[in-house]
């Protein structure tokens, strides 16, 4: 598939402007108040769930970047699971994400609705998530120049204020706030460090690829580097940032409070603040939740209109939301999309809170199949070294140990049977396209083992 003017058309990028927008893209209220749950269930051992997990992107993301070099394709990652494994591939993969983004947009839309209810608790959620998408969607109008304009400054913003937390833990340790209120001890024993053991740890690794969450928008973004070799070092310098703030981070929240006394209903760093009695810690942090929130929903957006994009002109979806208006703006395909937005709101506001939590749950668990179809189409359209094959397998071993370790925990198990639910509704519905496809069976043949490999030979 080739790339239209309207691709043509976006400003290429520098491999450290693809970086920044990667974290714009990744760091979001997953981390921020998600990390809370993950230390409820490992304790110290949190640590290890991130950078696991920081590991595990990492294998993923370097397996995509690889496929970008050799073939770039503005599907990215659902257009390589349709080369290496037929047509139903490239289908089953670009719906799965489409419908789990836009559960995940919905849920960060009520989150920030929650977060500016904050300040202004008299006013309904609904009319806080209609703005939102509102302004989401007019970033995405705005085009590639107004959404790396804004991508960049909000990333600039959440990596400020994770750097504002460490400075200020490491001042408030250094006694420059006075004594906490609680005294903590760094964990000595096996037991300290790892006080829920194995079956605590696991169910948090989900919590960690959350963090990390959001690979595949940067290899649909790749397709706009100036040099497409430079891919994989853009992901590793946005990947080792991320791990180094991540961590830091954390640790230094595990240091001034101890795991047990966080709360799952506020953010560890307000938590460890608040320690110290430091004046306007909840409003700053909120603001930062928004900040985190709008951004990495933006980027979803743009992600969905993209794919259905990419699936309308293969034909795996009505082909008129391929259609483009001004080269750039893809107006049915944003018509679907705010309609599943205005669906999403309307789950979140009337479903019971248990419930639509499962939901979104699942889909986060939907967005890491997606990486096994990624780290499956690379080790058959590429011709992997002993290396490769190693960190091919280890990619799978460590998601797979977060998919399955959410049947572990109570908070997470429903999510997993939800996500399986959704797995097979797509399955059968790839089942009957089957049926149609047919009458041209070499679309849903996959191309030869090795193909990308040959081709960049």
């Amino acid at each position: 598939m080739k790339s239209n003017s309207a691709e043509k058309s976006e400003k290429p990028l520098k491999w450290w402007q693809l970086s920044l927008l990667g974290v714009a893209c990744t760091i979001g209220t997953g981390f921020f108040l998600g990390s809370s749950i993950a230390i409820g269930m490992a304790g110290p051992a949190v640590l290890f769930s991130f950078a696991l997990a920081a590991l595990g992107t990492y294998f993923v993301y370097e397996a995509l970047a690889k496929m970008t070099i050799t073939d770039p394709q503005k599907g990215s990652f659902r257009t390589y699971a349709k080369k290496a494994f037929g047509r139903w591939a490239g289908f089953s993969s670009g719906w799965v994400y489409w419908i789990s983004e836009m559960l995940i947009i919905g849920s960060q839309m009520t989150a920030l609705s929650i977060f500016t209810k904050f300040w202004f608790p008299a006013i309904p959620l609904w009319i806080f998530a209609s703005i939102y998408a509102i302004l989401g969607l007019l970033v995405i109008l705005a085009g590639p120049k107004g959404f790396d304009r804004i991508e960049n400054l909000l990333a600039v913003l959440k990596i400020a204020a994770i750097l504002m937390f460490i400075i200020l833990a490491a001042l408030a340790l250094f006694g420059l706030f006075g004594k906490g209120t609680a005294q903590n001890e760094l964990p000595r024993t096996y037991g300290e460090f790892l006080p829920n053991g194995i079956t605590g740890f696991l169910p948090s690794l989900i919590y960690g690829f959350y963090g990390f969450a959001g690979i595949e928008i940067i290899g649909l973004l790749a397709m706009r580097l100036k040099n497409k070799k430079e891919a994989p070092k853009s992901g590793k310098v946005m990947l080792l940032i991320l791990a180094i703030l991540y961590i830091t981070s954390i640790g230094l929240a595990l240091i001034i409070v101890n795991w047990n006394n966080f709360s799952t209903d506020a953010s560890p760093f307000v938590t460890a603040l608040n320690n110290y009695k430091i004046r306007y810690v909840q409003d700053i942090f909120n603001g930062v939740f928004i900040i985190a929130g709008f951004s990495t929903m933006v980027a979803s957006l743009f992600a969905v209109i993209r794919i259905l994009v990419t699936l309308a002109e293969d034909r795996d979806a009505p082909t008129v939301f391929s259609k483009r208006v001004k080269k750039e703006i893809a107006l049915p395909a944003m018509a679907l999309t705010t309609g599943g937005i205005i669906v999403s709101i309307i789950l979140s506001l009337v479903m019971p809170g248990r419930i639509y939590e499962y939901i979104t749950t699942a889909a986060g668990l939907m967005l890491l199949y997606n990486w096994f179809f990624i780290l499956g189409s690379y080790g058959r359209l590429h011709e992997l070294t002993r290396m490769d094959h190693v960190k091919q397998f280890f990619g799978y071993i460590l998601v797979l140990l977060a998919v399955i370790g959410t049947v572990f925990h109570h908070t997470s198990r429903p999510g997993f049977f939800v996500s399986l639910l959704f797995v097979v509704i797509i399955g059968l519905v790839t089942l009957i396209m089957r049926h149609f496809w047919k009458k041209n069976p070499k679309e849903d043949k996959p191309e030869p083992i090795g193909t990308l490999f040959t081709k960049l030979k």
